[in-house]
């Protein structure tokens, strides 16, 4: 990573939809240098898509939470299994598998509280496997665009 995979980072980031040209362009580099770039990005696994930012609630979820839970036995096939259920609920936006108290933590987005009652007491909870949920309703949330290398 040099200066110039990061400065097309970042712009790829801010604005996934900028042509080749006008990347180059504000790069002050040729378009060959620019496509070649960000091949090599691509194909080293670094940029590993494009995606769109949707608002939640404009298509109707705007109750947001974070859902945790542990699981027992925690051995590798229980893990595994409640992890393909939880990625398979469309309420559950994002699906971190943790170490410590809880095993999983699980950012989902609802249309209303009742909903959000619905989707623990409901689909989670009916699971032999968990041994304890507890959920936080998200007031706020803030996801940070554009991440720079370290170093």
């Amino acid at each position: 990573m040099d200066e110039l995979d990061s400065a097309l980072l970042t712009l790829l980031q801010e604005d996934a939809k900028q042509t080749n040209k006008e990347l180059a362009r504000k790069l002050h580099i040729a378009q060959s240098t620019c496509l070649e770039r960000v091949r090599e990005l691509t194909r080293r696994g670094i940029v590993r898509g494009h995606h769109v930012d949707v608002d939640l609630k404009k298509i109707g979820r705007p109750v947001q939470a974070m859902v945790a839970v542990r699981l027992r036995p925690p051995d590798r096939a229980v893990i595994e299994s409640f992890r393909a259920f939880v990625a398979g609920l469309p309420e559950v936006l994002s699906v971190f598998v943790m170490s410590g108290s809880d095993d999983f933590l699980l950012h989902i987005a609802v249309a209303d509280n009742d909903h959000l009652s619905g989707f623990v007491l409901d689909r989670l909870t009916q699971r032999k496997e968990i041994v304890d949920v507890r959920t936080s309703v998200i007031f706020n949330h803030f996801r940070r665009t554009v991440v720079t290398p370290a170093g």
